[in-house]
């Protein structure tokens, strides 16, 4: 192609070939602007290409992504605890065209490691990950399943992050066995976790992750333009909008070369490449016709499709037909086998997904009405065969899809990931009691599929979205969320809480109580929903250790350092919706001062120094009375000491918001003028409580909950 570059600049950079809009070399032009602009440093061997005059060198890139260097963060501790080494990973893509792509997700490998990655897409961003494990034999090899490596996926648009660091026991427990943590965002398919030689090693595994994890980025033109505002699409060309703003200019089928540069892309010869066609070729402006030669009739596009036009004789026709009739015939045989064996697989999924002994289960309680076994083809067809279109929720225990049943029946279809099948019976006494929950105030679970790879769970269709979303989105329509709307709410949801931590045939811990996870249906109903996480607990046993799991902000401090859940791990969580219900606060709130980052410290804080109504949202002031915010706050507080014995339990939280509902009085009316009313509402409401951005804490303690600072990168080995 000739139209690679613009005339006179550099095209060649070591083994990459850079195409316009890009351009080696800076304020030279041969770029679209500058953040198309890249170096070639000759000095290595052979030269390296970097972005701008960053240090980020680039692998490689195509019409639409580019693979550049890694960032890696890791710490190093001896035998003592003693911090050896560290480094600290971040990567800025700044106002460039670039942003990472969601082919990277963020990793962290450790036996004694949390890693937190924040970061900007436009709003802010933070998620987190967590490397434990305590034997070398217990890491298995070939992928990330939490124990000594961890993986969580990264939001469309990124253009910033930082990566936060943390070890629990500067690892002291396992450091005969691992005495790095390594955190990194990189390409998904380019990573294999190779277990414990992976954790023991840390030279060669920092080693190997530079050179053969990159990053992935995605590249578009225009900025915040579409396509109606593009101008930089030359002949022959097609302009499209990509997904994260922005737009990019591909070639017409057909048409081959660089759609950025005069005079656009080139007609393709499709008759040089023999294998296109097999008899007569004649090239046509960005197409080919391709006909049989003279004498011959049929598809010369593949070969041996042409044939000789004279009459096949008697004995032709019999061959063909019988041929056919063969085919035929090893086609049917083969078509049943294939049916055979697939009635097989499902027939094993559902052995191995515990299916016999639900059936037995459900026969010997007499419950086998309350749960429906539906079949692969039921929620295949009810989800469009589990169309991406058809997805209304991700977690960390699988994907929620909306299902549509011949009967108009609307249900929500969760497909859990990969289950370990020697959990196969505990699995199947959970969904057993969780069929005959039957609360109001809790999403029902209709009935299950283990027909297939994995097992399938079938709820009720919640319509409303979540209680995060009212409280928290601007566009979520606040005018309902009222003084007394806010307490029916919170009485529902802990009711249910309270229902089952006591009332439940066997108790029930959620796990991961919070306020995403409590929906609303058409009649604003609580509804409490995803019990991937929650844990059946023996009526004999007040605790059961497992393996630390809930969300950043409303986890247990108590239970995220000892391992132990109890049913006032749940209070905790609960403490913090309500705190959010009457704060319009989020749990954590990156753009806060320190004091104000983590809502449970600021909450404890205001109380203590007697500012709760400078935290309270201004509308609750003027429709919930003084004792009622009082008796709430007080309530909150209670929910979160860092005791769970000192914490309430769910049934009393419960008895004690259901009393408030029926507490309507004001006593401050008679006491006051309205000017004084008014006045006291205008002092502590406060502006803009609604826009503040999420980030992670990572300690017990209070006040160091929001004590994380910005990162700088050194590219230093951990030796």
């Amino acid at each position: 192609m000739s139209n690679i570059a613009k005339p006179g600049c550099q095209q060649q950079c070591g083994n990459l070939t850079v195409q316009y809009p890009f351009g080696i070399g800076t304020d030279n032009g041969c770029a679209l602007d500058w953040s198309y602009e890249l170096t070639c440093n000759n000095t290595y061997d052979p030269p390296k290409l970097f972005i701008g005059t960053s240090t980020i060198y680039i692998y490689s890139f195509s019409e639409s992504e580019m693979k550049i260097s890694n960032s890696i963060a890791y710490s190093c501790y001896n035998r003592s605890g003693q911090l050896t080494q560290e480094n600290q990973g971040w990567t800025d893509l700044g106002t460039t065209a670039f942003t990472f792509s969601q082919k990277n997700k963020f990793s962290v490998v450790g036996c004694d490691d949390f890693a937190l990655i924040t970061g900007t897409n436009g709003a802010d961003f933070s998620s987190g990950c967590l490397g434990l494990c305590s034997n070398a034999s217990d890491v298995p090899t070939g992928y990330c399943s939490g124990i000594g490596c961890c993986q969580t996926s990264i939001p469309k648009g990124l253009k910033v992050y930082n990566t936060s660091f943390i070890s629990f026991d500067n690892h002291t427990k396992v450091v005969s066995f691992n005495r790095c943590g390594f955190a990194f965002l990189g390409e998904e398919a380019s990573f294999q976790f190779g277990g414990a030689r992976d954790l023991s090693n840390a030279t060669e595994f920092y080693e190997r992750l530079m050179s053969v994890v990159p990053v992935v980025l995605d590249w578009v033109i225009g900025g915040n333009k579409s396509c109606s505002q593009a101008t930089e699409c030359k002949g022959n060309s097609i302009c499209q909008d990509a997904e994260t703003g922005g737009y990019r200019c591909i070639c017409n089928p057909g048409y081959q070369g660089n759609p950025y540069l005069d005079p656009g892309c080139q007609d393709i010869n499709e008759c040089e490449d023999k294998s296109k066609c097999y008899g007569r070729c004649i090239n046509t402006e960005g197409n080919y016709t391709c006909t049989c030669k003279p004498g011959y009739t049929g598809d010369a596009k593949t070969k041996d499709g042409c044939r000789s036009k004279f009459p096949a004789t008697v004995f032709s026709l019999a061959l063909v037909f019988g041929m056919l009739a063969i085919l035929s015939g090893i086609g049917g045989i083969c078509f049943g086998i294939r049916k055979r064996k697939l009635i097989k697989l499902r027939e094993k999924f559902f052995e191995q997904n515990g299916g016999v002994l639900m059936k037995q289960k459900l026969k010997a309680t007499g419950a086998s009405e309350a749960m429906t076994m539906f079949s692969t083809e039921q929620l295949r067809k009810a989800t469009d065969n589990y169309s991406e279109e058809r997805i209304v929720g991700r977690g960390g225990y699988g994907v929620v899809y909306k299902g549509i049943f011949p009967d108009k029946r609307v249900v929500a279809i969760k497909k859990s990931k990969l289950v370990d099948s020697t959990q196969s019976e505990q699995f199947i006494n959970e969904i057993c009691i969780l069929t005959q929950v039957i609360h109001r105030n809790v999403v029902k679970l209709l009935g299950c599929c283990l027909e297939e790879e994995v097992p399938v769970l079938v709820y009720e269709f919640i319509s409303n979205n979540t209680l995060f979303y009212h409280i928290h989105d601007r566009s979520g329509g606040m005018s309902w969320l009222s003084w007394e709307n806010r307490l029916r709410v919170a009485a529902e949801a802990a009711a249910a809480l309270a229902y089952l931590h006591s009332q439940a045939t066997m108790p029930i811990i959620h796990r991961d109580v919070k306020s995403a996870n409590i929906l609303l249906d058409e009649n604003y109903t609580t509804k409490i929903s995803d019990f991937g996480a929650s844990r059946l607990v023996p009526i004999d046993h007040d605790q059961v250790t497992t393996l630390v799991q809930g969300t950043l902000g409303y986890l247990d401090p108590e239970y995220f350092h000892t391992s132990q859940l109890t049913d006032k791990s749940d209070v905790y969580s609960f403490g913090m919706v309500l705190a959010e219900l009457i704060t319009g606060r989020k749990p954590i709130c990156a753009g806060k001062t320190n004091e104000e980052k983590n809502l449970a410290t600021y909450f404890v804080k205001s109380m203590k120094e007697n500012r709760l109504f400078q935290i309270v949202e201004p509308r609750l002031l003027r429709e919930g009375t003084i004792e009622q915010l009082q008796t709430i706050a007080e309530l909150v507080k209670r929910c979160f000491n860092l005791l769970g014995e000192d914490r309430p339990t769910m049934k009393e939280v419960a008895m004690e918001l259901e009393g408030l509902r029926k507490f309507t009085t004001h006593p401050w009316v008679p006491q006051q003028t309205p000017e004084e009313s008014t006045s006291l509402i205008l002092e502590v409401e406060q502006p803009d409580l609604y826009g503040v951005p999420l980030i992670p804490y990572s300690s017990n303690e209070w006040d160091s909950y929001s004590g994380m600072t910005g990162m700088t990168f050194q590219e230093n080995n951990p030796r």
